[in-house]
């Protein structure tokens, strides 16, 4: 008799509003869905042709990962990290690399920058001659450099002296030619590895294969001498080749693979939630029609078998058409981060077919699984009983949901105290996942939390009148209704607020640590970013200067002792000149211990950190140097300003061979202003608060980042309650048609609708900060030890278009109803 899937084109066909909200939150969810694929797809495809090494078939380079090796048996597993700079490879290996079959030559290759001596010029990049074999550089006047000489590409004559710094110190060169090149300089092979700051080490050897040997054949033959595994080094070819001279591709695939994978995990997980969310609301607010249908007979299988037909009949196209606007989503958002130089020019964005196909699956499956999950009661009820339980909305303890939801309430308060509990990163993780359950709680216990906000927050609005209090009845008897729109309202707000407050709390932190930390009435820095290496001790030398302190900025990976063990980075300051003179020009803010004892072997690192990496005032911490390698020092003290000056401190002589730029980038001089005059030779003069008002390029982007990941969620969510607002107050035309019949005027129903759209926005905004509050309070507190800072302007501005948006959504609908 029935024919389900007449049954679903007829209902498509003549009641094509019941389908417009789940067309557009499935549309939206494909949107988001396909845009962070494409950003996965591309940091998984990341690359770029190599340009350095184009003529070297095979390169060799160190393994750049600094491994750690956790668990036991089967569950052993690497916990390692990219090393913060670059890990070298033996120079002994190019003889080793050499004796290969098939291999015509090993050139061991360096590159690091140089200054020229005094106080002008700009920072060169040093390369050994040998490396032109593979390069094609070629002399345009002279001859190819001997010991004590240099080739330049331009900027001098034949014959000149010229004084440059090295890593290895400095030297006077005379110039024995020129290349058509700029900003390179080239030394003989034995003077660039001996000057690198690292002798005896190489960054890389290029392969030159001999004719007819096929690339892919001396590769297995290098990984047979060279060994395979962790430590090992690697041979690359192809465009793996650009890797080795350009970390920024690596630095990319990380950027993608974080805002795809990590982000995008989040925003896939809420835009099926919220689609899954608007599919059950639209076969909720139908089951009148299917009561129907019951009472006339129709079976079970047909009802459920015609909700299936629609979502094949809507979600395919919606997920089709939502990937346009995805597409688009993601091209602008890689544009800008490559405009931001988070991106290299030379990596290009990947769009393929399994990112949409992935989307389309996806939209295909949520309307599926979220229409049979809507259709179960109604499809089982008895013929009956159908049409008197369509007519009267109850909200039943679920044996499924109600006790899953309990679970995840109380799973998200006791993750919430073991987040507040662990400091750093741990704790940053554990509120990820506070703010996940909490959110499922909101989902699985949405009617009988979204009686009680009706319960609640009714109380004083049966004060304010007739319409007021029709609309408490209202929500308090349609709790279901009322749930569908307060969930999207609660992502919104809760998702938002984590993203943007954490940022604003972070900043406030580390620009205070940064303003109250430098305690210099100076601070020099490099015109191009490196200062000369006896910077401090040229800067003591100079009248009026009582303290100088040079200040080489990189990283070391700490290992953390937390629930899981992991490598965490942490920002190092390389202290140059006096220790004595730190405490003058910098206040870390000690908590234990003191400075005084600064020397190679001792350091003094963050309280958080150590906290993170268990260990405390004259214990020993071991540590990967920015090369990798091990090493260990006797902690004498912790400080409370390493999220805006350093997480660890020690001396430059620390580092030295093991960063392949050892020059100081700022330095902090107490000293008069007729000094500072003077310290203008040196580089770029600022007084303590111009410097401490600049911000670094990573915070900008990171800032940026957190507020485009809040625009998208946020606007997502913004629509999805929107969708679901205007879905319900147009499934109601029945009810305010009757209350306009008997005798309640245009003005009253408005203003009830008006205050039904107040109480959800409300208690969705009171949710949602609460959501955010649990979630931010330890992580805040584990990565800056402070309670999160939340600008009200901000949080207004958040409260104001929640506000707005649902007074829209309600008002417009509502309006056209009634006509």
């Amino acid at each position: 008799m029935f024919h389900p899937n007449g049954l679903a084109r007829a209902a498509i066909r003549f009641k094509p509003s019941s389908f417009v909200g789940t067309f557009v939150a499935l549309l939206m969810m494909a949107a988001i869905v396909s845009a962070c694929g494409i950003m996965l797809e591309s940091g998984i495809r990341a690359s770029a042709p190599p340009q350095r090494y184009a003529n070297a078939p095979v390169v060799i380079e160190a393994d750049q990962t600094s491994h750690l090796m956790v668990g036991s048996d089967e569950g052993r597993y690497d916990a390692g990290a990219e090393v913060p700079d670059r890990a070298w490879l033996d120079q002994a290996l190019v003889k080793k690399t050499a004796a290969v079959d098939g291999v015509a030559a090993a050139i061991a290759d360096v590159s690091y920058p140089v200054r020229p001596a005094g106080d002008g010029g700009s920072p060169l990049t040093a390369y050994g001659w040998g490396s032109t074999a593979f390069t094609g550089t070629e002399l345009t006047s002279g001859s190819a450099p001997r010991a004590g000489e240099a080739v330049l590409g331009g900027g001098a004559r034949i014959g000149d002296r010229i004084a440059l710094e090295t890593p290895g110190g400095k030297r006077e060169f005379t110039v024995s030619g020129l290349t058509g090149g700029a900003g390179a300089v080239w030394f003989t092979d034995a003077e660039a590895v001996a000057l690198s700051g690292h002798p005896g080490k190489i960054d890389a050897i290029a392969v030159l294969t001999e004719p007819g040997t096929a690339t892919g054949t001396v590769k297995d033959r290098l990984t047979e001498v060279l060994g395979s595994g962790h430590d090992k080094p690697k041979a690359r070819t192809g465009d793996a080749r650009a890797v080795i001279e350009d970390s920024g591709i690596t630095m990319a695939k990380e950027t993608l693979g974080g805002i795809g994978g990590s982000f995008g995990g989040i925003a896939a997980m809420v835009a099926v939630f919220t689609a899954a969310g608007t599919v059950a609301l639209s076969v909720g607010l139908r089951r009148r029609e299917f009561a129907l249908l019951r009472a006339i007979g129709a079976t079970p299988r047909q009802v459920r078998r015609s909700i299936a037909t629609e979502a094949l009949l809507v979600a395919p196209l919606a997920g089709a058409l939502g990937c346009v606007p995805g597409a688009a989503l993601a091209v602008w958002w890689f544009g800008q981060l490559e405009e931001k130089g988070a991106i290299p020019e030379a990596v290009d964005l990947t769009v393929s077919w399994l990112p949409p196909a992935v989307a389309v699956g996806a939209a295909l499956v949520t309307a599926l699984f979220a229409g049979f999950m809507a259709a179960r009661k109604p499809s089982r009820i008895k013929p009956g009983q159908a049409l008197a339980d369509a007519s009267v909305e109850r909200v039943s303890f679920g044996w499924i949901r109600t006790p899953l939801g309990v679970a995840a309430l109380v799973g998200g308060l006791v993750l919430s105290g073991v987040a507040a509990e662990t400091g750093g990163d741990d704790a940053a993780n554990a509120a990820l996942g506070v703010v996940m359950l909490f959110m499922l709680a909101v989902a699985l216990l949405g009617p009988l939390v979204a009686r009680a906000c009706a319960e609640l927050f009714g109380l004083p609005l049966r004060a304010a009148g007739a319409a007021a209090s029709l609309a408490v009845a209202n929500s308090r008897t349609n709790a279901r209704r009322l749930a569908s729109a307060i969930t999207p309202i609660v992502l919104a707000m809760a998702f938002s607020s984590v993203l943007l407050f954490l940022q604003t709390s972070t900043d406030r932190v580390t620009e205070r640590q940064q303003r109250d930390g430098i305690t210099a009435d100076h601070v020099v820095t490099g015109r191009d970013g490196l200062l000369p290496l006896d910077a401090a001790e040229r800067a003591s030398r100079t009248p009026g200067v009582s303290a100088a302190v040079s200040l080489l900025r990189t990283s070391v990976l700490v290992k953390s002792e937390g629930a899981e063990d992991t490598m965490l980075y942490a920002s190092a300051q390389g202290i140059g000149g006096r220790a004595a003179d730190l405490p003058k020009v910098q206040n870390l803010d000690v908590r234990e211990g003191s400075l005084q004892g600064l020397a190679p072997g001792k350091i003094a690192i963050d309280a958080a950190l150590a906290k993170s990496a268990e260990v405390s005032v004259g214990e020993r911490l071991g540590f990967r140097l920015p090369d990798g390698k091990k090493s260990s020092a006797e902690v004498i003290a912790l400080y409370g300003r390493g999220l805006g000056l350093a997480q660890v401190t020690l001396p430059e002589q620390s580092l030295a061979g093991h960063v392949t730029a050892p020059y100081p980038g700022d330095l902090l001089v107490r000293a008069d202003q007729e000094a500072a005059e003077s310290l203008n030779a040196l580089g770029t003069v600022h007084d303590r608060d111009g410097f401490a008002a600049t911000r670094s390029p990573d915070r900008e982007i990171n800032a940026w980042a957190n507020t485009v990941m809040a625009a998208i969620l946020g606007g997502f969510a913004a629509v999805a309650a929107a969708n679901t607002l205007v879905m319900t107050v147009l499934d109601r035309r029945r009810e305010l048609g009757m209350l306009r019949l008997i005798g309640s005027t245009r003005r009253q129903v408005m203003g009830m609708i008006r205050w039904e759209a107040l109480l959800v926005t409300v208690a969705g905004v009171v949710l949602g900060t609460a959501i955010a509050l649990a979630t931010l309070i330890p992580m805040t507190k584990g990565m800056t030890g402070e309670a999160p800072y939340i600008p009200p302007v901000l949080y207004g501005s958040l409260v104001a278009a929640t506000l707005g948006l649902g007074l829209v959504a309600t008002g417009l609908p509502a309006r056209a109803a009634l006509r």
